[in-house]
């Protein structure tokens, strides 16, 4: 059976996101995806409950010293921020381990690869990556490619318009955790997607200050920043 597959969602968790679990469990059959991964930054989903025709998967997004890695199939913490040891923590939950959106911030590979023998995938599009860098979703696909490492895709999304905005497509026996598991690591996996509008980035960072308390000097930020995220996304447009 063929199931797309949404595999970086955060959830309100996340200092920065806005759904639940539930939101996000309506949303993603509203567009018509069959499974998500819930990777909220640093917390692990330690008791995934059960969507009628939607398989959650547990994961977490950690914050290593050399970027961002997707843990799928993850419930327990991962302490560590050292990325290797990370990637270790990952396997040793049976967890897959997962380049996240590798140049959103970078243009030279040369620093990742020696973290190739610790990954099973790079997330080739993530929907938020081309903000800053437009050739992002390109360059870790090439990455992949000339790794011979498993393609990912998510849509990284924070709030409900972004959910399938990136998934894969895979054929899978059936929609088990194990099943999926099993088609992801084949490596046959399809990447599609659609950039999000920047106007969404804004929303996240704009509830990452709500809930941290944030000073009115920061709110002054984030509205400059706010700006600036719209004004891209007319220029997107044109």
């Amino acid at each position: 059976m063929e199931l797309k597959l949404d595999l970086h969602i955060h959830s309100c968790r996340s200092p920065d996101g806005r759904m639940t679990l539930e939101k996000i469990a309506a949303r993603a059959r509203e567009v018509g995806l069959q499974g998500v991964a819930v990777c909220d930054h640093d917390l692990p989903l330690t008791d995934p409950p059960s969507f009628p025709g939607l398989l959650l998967i547990p994961g977490v997004e950690v914050s290593t010293d050399r970027g961002h890695l997707l843990g799928l199939f993850v419930t327990g913490p991962i302490e560590t921020r050292d990325f290797q040891a990370a990637a270790v923590a990952i396997h040793a939950q049976g967890g897959l381990a997962v380049l996240a959106h590798p140049f959103e911030h970078r243009r030279e590979a040369g620093e990742l690869e020696p973290l190739v023998p610790y990954l099973d995938g790079v997330e080739v599009w993530n929907s938020r990556a081309e903000r800053k860098n437009r050739s992002a979703n390109a360059m870790a696909a090439a990455f992949a490619g000339a790794h011979g490492l498993r393609p990912f895709a998510g849509s990284d999304a924070h709030v409900p318009q972004e959910v399938g905005a990136g998934y894969v497509a895979v054929e899978a026996e059936s929609l088990t955790l194990e099943a999926v598991r099993a088609a992801l690591l084949t490596g046959d996996a399809r990447p599609f997607g659609r950039r999000s509008p920047a106007r969404y980035v804004a929303a996240s960072q704009l509830t990452k200050r709500k809930k941290n308390g944030a000073s009115p000097a920061s709110y002054l930020k984030w509205a400059l920043f706010a700006l600036k995220c719209c004004a891209r996304d007319l220029i997107d447009r044109s």
